[in-house]
C-alpha cells in the first residue's frame, strides 16, 4: 500500500529528479543488438543457402532455353533441306542470324555439305561427324568451343546432334 500511495505523489510531483523506488521503468518496443545481430546471422545462413541452389536454376534454365532455340532452328533447317533439297547455307537464309544464346554469343551453323556457316564441323572422339546435313550448336557460357566434343573448351557447349536426336549439353553425349 505504501508503494502505491508513494507512487501516486511521485506521478503528482514532478520535482523529484530520481524515479522513487516503486516506480517501475516501461520497457521500450524495439529489438536489442543482440536480438538484431541473430537475425542478420539467421538472414545470412539462409542467403547462403538459397544464392547456390538460385544460380543451379538460373543456368539450368538457360540451358533449356538454348535446347528449346536449338529445337526450333534445327527443325527449320530440316523443313528447308526438305523443301530445297539441301541445307541452308547459314542461318540468314532461315531468318535466325539474329539471335543469341542465353549467353549472349551468336547461335553457330555450318553446313555439312559444302562448309559454309560460321561454326566448325563437330565431331566425337571417335572423330565422326555428329550430323549429316549441318551442324548447329550454341558455345555455351564461356563462349568457347572446338571442333572435338571432347576438348575442355566443349565441355559446355549445348549441341544439336544425330540430326536432331539429341539436342542438349555435350557432356550429356
Amino acid at each position: 500500500m505504501n508503494c502505491i500511495r508513494d507512487l501516486h505523489a511521485v506521478e503528482s510531483s514532478r520535482r523529484f529528479l530520481r524515479r522513487h523506488p516503486c516506480v517501475r521503468r516501461k520497457r521500450q518496443a524495439g529489438f536489442t543488438i543482440v536480438e538484431l545481430i541473430i537475425i542478420m546471422f539467421i538472414i545470412m545462413i539462409i542467403s547462403a543457402m538459397a544464392v547456390p541452389a538460385l544460380q543451379s536454376a538460373i543456368g539450368a534454365a538457360k540451358i533449356g532455353r538454348a535446347v528449346a532455340d536449338l529445337r526450333t532452328i534445327g527443325n527449320d533447317a530440316l523443313g528447308y533441306d526438305a523443301q530445297y533439297g539441301s541445307a541452308p547455307n547459314n542461318l540468314t537464309e532461315l531468318g535466325y542470324d539474329q539471335n543469341i544464346d542465353p549467353w549472349g554469343h551468336s547461335y553457330q551453323y555450318r553446313n555439312s555439305t559444302d562448309g559454309n556457316g560460321n561454326g566448325q564441323l563437330r565431331v566425337d572422339r571417335f572423330d565422326v561427324a555428329i550430323n549429316t546435313y549441318f551442324d548447329l550448336y550454341s558455345l555455351g557460357p564461356d563462349g568457347l568451343s572446338a571442333s572435338s566434343l571432347t576438348s575442355s573448351q566443349s565441355q559446355d557447349d549445348i549441341l544439336w546432334a544425330g540430326d536432331g536426336t539429341f539436342i542438349g549439353q555435350d557432356t550429356n553425349y
